[in-house]
């Protein structure tokens, strides 16, 4: 089940491009919290302390316990806005949910036993990833930090297909449940080997046998334009 998470943020009042700008430059995050039978709240949290949980796979997939001015909500990360380029937190959207309504999450896929699989070890294969992450149908209590698929039996050419995904109970695929197909996570293929096309080479004498006719061909006119 998912680790549990607590984050206390402050109100904020001013919203728009010039007021975030500040915040950021304060060290603070805006953020909003919506959903549920509330209205949205917007709030600013600390960059260090939120930066510093992003980095754990899990607060991505939790249900967090928000704390502002002595309110309590829980909810879940919905979306991050990343600087370009810096190491910082632009924004935070964050959804607050029931504890009899169940939620749709993107959950990553860990895949175990890539050494011990036969098309690796002893048939030269590779373990190919072909999902990284699926979504997933469940109450929030029931919410699981990652799904995990075991590929030690795998041989060369197999693959295992989200069918193939053990499930906690209560967890769903979401695809799978609306009729959707059957694909493909994970296999273990050939290792393909690109041959690089090496150019023949030319002996010396056949290659000084070329420059010589083309010097008493003449060189070739010039591309340059005449000057007037």
């Amino acid at each position: 089940m998912s680790m549990k998470f607590e984050l206390t943020a402050e109100r904020r009042d001013a919203k728009g491009s010039g007021p975030n700008r500040r915040l950021r430059r304060a060290g603070q995050v805006p953020a909003v919290l919506y959903g549920g039978d509330k209205d949205p709240v917007m709030l600013k949290f600390n960059h260090d302390a939120i930066y510093h949980q992003l980095e754990n796979e899990a607060f991505h997939t939790s249900v967090l316990t928000v704390k502002v001015d002595g309110d309590t909500d829980r909810a879940i990360l919905r979306n991050v806005q990343m600087h370009p380029f810096k190491p910082r937190v632009m924004h935070l959207d964050l959804q607050r949910i029931s504890e009899t309504q169940k939620l749709h999450m993107l959950v990553p896929i860990h895949v175990n036993g890539e050494e011990e699989a036969p098309g690796v070890k002893l048939e030269g294969g590779i373990v190919s990833r072909l999902m990284t992450e699926v979504d997933i149908s469940c109450l929030p209590h029931q919410l699981p930090e990652f799904l995990s698929v075991d590929v030690s039996e795998l041989q060369l050419g197999e693959s295992l297909h989200l069918a193939d995904i053990p499930l906690p109970e209560g967890v769903t695929i979401t695809s799978l449940a609306h009729g959707g197909e059957d694909l493909a996570v994970v296999s273990v293929a050939a290792v393909r080997v690109v041959e690089e096309e090496v150019a023949e080479e030319v002996p010396e004498e056949v290659a000084e046998g070329e420059e010589a006719a083309t010097e008493e061909a003449g060189a070739p006119p010039s591309e340059e334009p005449q000057q007037d």
